[in-house]
């Protein structure tokens, strides 16, 4: 089993409270989900998520994931996994506070 990560707002999360995906902010434009393997989360944090509280780290089971994963590169080339469709909460292992 593989274990990938997506960071997010408790407020952005908790907009999805009633349901049993998620979506994030950036979704509809971008049309998949930025998610992190382990040795990336730090990177994220810094270049995205400096100064920012109350954020969630999402931990997702690969293997529970039904919509598409792919690893693209980024613009330094480093491999990042996107996924191609809504996260189904199922695949959530564990939500963990920042």
């Amino acid at each position: 089993m593989a274990t990938i990560y997506h960071i997010t707002s408790k407020e952005w999360w908790q907009k999805w409270n009633e349901l049993d995906y998620y979506e994030s902010p950036t979704f509809h434009q971008e049309t998949f989900i930025h998610l992190s393997t382990s040795t990336q989360v730090a990177g994220v944090l810094e270049r995205y998520y400096a100064g920012q509280s109350n954020l969630l780290k999402l931990h997702i089971n690969t293997e529970m994931l039904t919509a598409e994963l792919k690893y693209e590169k980024a613009t330094n080339d480093e491999l990042f996994p996107h996924l191609f469709g809504s996260l189904n909460k199922s695949a959530i292992e564990k939500i963990e506070e920042l």
